[in-house]
């Protein structure tokens, strides 16, 4: 089972990074791989909201839907997702964002995630480190394009 962690300090605000993350729909304008995008519906919760969302994965031959469930908890700056359908046998991951004294923020970012087919798996962890250092990057370069 894979798993990454890690922490970056942006020169941005905790706020600006914690909605670039919850903008799931927009995922497909930036973030490698992301093909398609699509909230299926939004509730709220006590302290945060609930979406429902699918992504499609492409990547060469393979392409993949799958459903999570993303749960935004603004006043902790936190976002929580979990695999609800789709090619994984298990899939969380978890963002957490705080700003720091003077100028910029922390992002903390954490996967977890396994698949199903045995052989995407091994694929996957020939290349899951550079592929989620790919994705952080991603989202540094979006914060730069809508911020910076």
């Amino acid at each position: 089972m894979p798993t990454h962690h890690e922490t970056r300090k942006l020169p941005y605000t905790a706020q600006q990074m914690y909605d670039l993350v919850a903008d799931v729909g927009r995922y497909p304008e930036f973030l490698p791989w992301c093909s398609a995008a699509r909230v299926r519906e939004t509730h709220p919760i006590d302290g945060g909201t609930v979406m429902e969302a699918d992504l499609v994965i492409s990547f060469k031959v393979f392409r993949e839907r799958f459903a999570s469930r993303v749960t935004l908890w603004p006043d902790d700056m936190k976002i929580d997702t979990e695999y609800l359908d789709g090619p994984f046998k298990h899939m969380i991951s978890k963002w957490a964002f705080r700003d720091l004294d003077g100028k910029g923020c922390e992002v903390e970012f954490f996967v977890d995630f396994e698949f199903r087919n045995r052989i995407l798996q091994k694929a996957a962890g020939v290349f899951f480190n550079e592929a989620m250092q790919r994705i952080v990057r991603a989202f540094e370069r979006r914060a730069t394009q809508l911020y910076g």
